[in-house]
């Protein structure tokens, strides 16, 4: 008898709209580019969720990114400049090996900035971060807890949907699977829902550099994790704004949609978190580690309202206090409990020194705003 009787598979094949096997074939047989290199710059779009891109080719493969040239686009075409000024100009920050075109070509992550401005009296005005870039503050907090150390690993949650009907892909059509239970780390037909789209993502990212640091399957069916770090720093939202790049280039080949809404069905479903583990020097320096991180529970508390405006758009319909997460309207930290906005491992009383869970953060969360939002609490404050 089936271990899982209630759980039926769906015979539903999601086909992509151009046969990539050509893509591959000229990719493959057309390898030598005379030596140039193409960059992918990457950027964030004026919606904060919307990731951008655009190619250039470079005469020679960059060392460093400061070997790699300012660039720019129309931001009038993604909401972050008037049609009247549209100019905003990327700058590179971090460089990741391409897992598409192979080879020497890169993947560029970049934020925006006006350019610069010829001023009245003939001066000029240097670039300025645009409203939308998060990530210069985020970077210019770092600095300035990095002797602290800051270490970050976050999980990130997502759910595949058919592209044309917005229903959780293997769903059955208009309806619902079995109830939660059987999909959680599951193997088999059924219960484990497109997993070569998640085990593709691993593999690219592993091969553009990106410290992914596991992979499974969660409560929802047609929901998956992965985790990212540890990372330094402002290391933490590069990779996982890569990662999350590469993931909607892989459903774009197989022509899945991927989303990071944080309840993407209402109900007695699980919601999709992005989790962040967060240590420091400090917490991971026994016997002190484990005061260090009650401190910061502390300060975390005083901030919680902050904390939570800035964790998520649609967060609300997550963090209702079921389906393994903590009341919007309410802070607690404990040991091992993911009812908690702060989950504590068990070894950590034990051995202590360790790392602590923020478990409010929405699976949209911006990385840049987190992680900067954490560092200040519990270092800077």
């Amino acid at each position: 008898m089936s271990h899982n009787p209630h759980v039926f598979g769906s015979s539903e094949q999601i086909k992509p709209l151009l046969d990539s096997s050509i893509t591959r074939h000229y990719l493959k047989e057309l390898s030598d580019c005379g030596g140039k290199c193409v960059a992918e710059y990457v950027w964030i779009g004026g919606a904060g969720q919307d990731l951008r891109s655009k190619g250039r080719t470079l005469s020679k493969a960059p060392t460093s990114v400061a070997d790699l040239p300012l660039w720019n686009y129309d931001g009038s075409s993604t909401g972050q400049a008037p049609g009247t000024d549209s100019e905003v100009y990327l700058v590179p920050r971090a460089i990741y090996k391409d897992p598409f075109r192979g080879g020497d070509h890169i993947l560029v992550m970049c934020d925006c900035y006006e350019p610069p401005r010829i001023l009245p009296d003939g001066s000029v005005k240097e670039m300025v971060a645009i409203p939308t870039n998060t990530r210069a503050a985020c970077d210019a907090a770092m600095e300035k807890a990095k002797a602290e150390e800051p270490w970050f690993g976050i999980e990130q949650e997502y759910t595949l949907l058919d592209v044309g009907t917005k229903w959780p892909l293997g769903w059955p059509k208009g309806g619902f699977p079995a109830s939660q239970g059987p999909y959680y780390c599951s193997a088999g037909a059924g219960v484990s829902i497109a997993r070569d789209i998640c085990e593709v993502h691993y593999r690219a990212c592993l091969y553009a550099g990106i410290n992914l640091s596991g992979i499974n399957g969660e409560v929802l069916p047609s929901q998956w994790e992965y985790q990212v770090g540890p990372c330094t720093g402002i290391d933490g939202g590069d990779q996982l704004w890569m990662s999350r790049y590469l993931l909607h280039r892989i459903g774009e080949m197989f022509n899945v949609e991927v989303t990071f809404d944080p309840k993407p069905i209402a109900g007695d479903w699980n919601g999709s978190g992005g989790h962040m583990n967060f240590s420091t020097k400090a917490t991971r320096t026994p016997p002190g580690g484990w005061d260090v991180i009650q401190a910061h529970c502390a300060k975390l508390e005083k901030r919680h309202a902050i904390h939570i405006a800035a964790y998520g758009e649609g967060n609300e319909r997550r963090l209702t206090g079921k389906h393994e997460t903590s009341s919007m309207s309410d802070f607690a930290w404990g040991v091992a409990n993911r009812g908690c906005s702060i989950r504590v491992g068990r070894m950590v009383p034990i051995e202590k020194c360790g790392y602590y869970e923020d478990r409010r953060p929405a699976s949209n969360l911006d990385p840049y705003v987190v992680c900067k939002l954490i560092v200040e609490t519990t270092l800077l404050m």
